[in-house]
């Protein structure tokens, strides 16, 4: 049986196996979105080491960790996107996950020690009918392996020296849980296949580990797909092979996403030339003749130039236009 991971399980950062690809071709301006299309084995730090060797840039970040053993959606912001990555950190996410009766795992998942649970697993018929009480709003304690900081510790390095982190329970949204297939032919474990759609923050080998414990059984995550992190959906994700292919001919940029997409739920409000030069030097403006919307998350807007490209957030009040973020002209 594997080792409990080195480092958090929620995106647990290991050595990797994501190949050095050739010497980066010059790409132009890459500031923007790669929604990359994770495979199960490197961790999401492996992904934007890869993506900042494609690219050349030493800017890249991503927008929500996946464990090495998941694959899915992840997406990757390069130059100027890396500063708008705090507002997608609040997006909902969609998961495909495989959920093992029969036993318990120390850290949740397919890569802790398992230990038989105590009671027999269970029918289709009755994982399908304790799934009811998971749905709205639920309360999850996070795994012992978690990156959850206790009196300043990581609470998976309290977990490696065999302590019981001391972890407050959280509130999370499961806004759909169904099951959509089941595996029986290992009768002393059986598997379900959950599709989900969460909050940011869920932690899906929590509700595993407690589905297990309401069912008497025990259980654990065999197997995580993100399917979607907020607009971005795997049916549109990149493969990393499309990204070195790209990179090679220098077709890198064609890949790469407007830096403000996803923000639909930040209003835009376009201003003339004057206007957005004053507020790209940090100056608050009034927005002369417009309307401006009714603000979006944290009351924040889009400002764009007249040609829809982001300029900055910013704050309205009273008329007026409050910098909050500048991305320049």
């Amino acid at each position: 049986m594997s080792q409990p991971p080195s480092a958090d399980p929620q995106g647990g950062e290991r050595p990797g196996s994501a190949e050095a690809p050739p010497a980066a071709r010059p790409q132009g301006d890459l500031s923007g979105i790669l929604v990359v299309a994770k495979p199960a084995g490197p961790t999401s730090h492996d992904v934007v080491a890869l993506v900042r060797r494609l690219s050349g840039l030493r800017r890249v970040g991503h927008g929500g960790t996946l464990d090495p053993f998941a694959s899915g959606v992840l997406p990757v912001f390069l130059g100027a996107a890396t500063r708008v990555v705090e507002y997608h950190m609040t997006d909902g996410k969609a998961y495909r996950a495989v959920v093992c009766f029969g036993a318990r795992s120390t850290t949740d998942d397919l890569q802790g020690e398992l230990v038989p649970g105590e009671g027999s697993p269970p029918q289709q018929s009755t994982v399908e009918a304790a799934l009811p009480p998971f749905r709205g709003t639920i309360v999850q304690r996070p795994p012992d392996y978690s990156a959850v900081k206790v009196a300043g510790r990581r609470a998976y390095e309290l977990a490696r020296r065999g302590e019981k982190p001391d972890l407050l329970e959280r509130k999370v949204e499961i806004a759909a849980l169904e099951m959509t297939a089941w595996d029986g032919a290992d009768p002393n474990r059986p598997c379900a296949t959950l599709e989900l759609r969460c909050s940011a923050g869920t932690y899906v080998r929590a509700l595993a580990r407690d589905l297990g414990q309401a069912l008497g059984c025990g259980a654990y995550l065999g197997a995580l797909v993100r399917t979607a992190s907020g607009p971005f959906r795997l049916e549109d994700a990149l493969p990393l092979e499309t990204l070195r292919t790209a990179a090679g001919g220098g077709a890198l940029r064609s890949l790469v996403l407007p830096l403000d997409t996803g923000l639909e739920l930040y209003p835009s409000v376009a201003l003339a030339a004057p206007e957005l030069a004053s507020l790209a030097t940090g100056q608050v403006v009034r927005a002369r003749g417009l309307h401006l919307p009714e603000p979006g998350p944290g009351g924040l807007v889009r400002v764009v130039d007249d040609g829809g490209r982001l300029v900055a957030m910013a704050r309205p009040v009273d008329g007026r236009l409050h910098p909050e973020k500048v991305f320049g002209l």
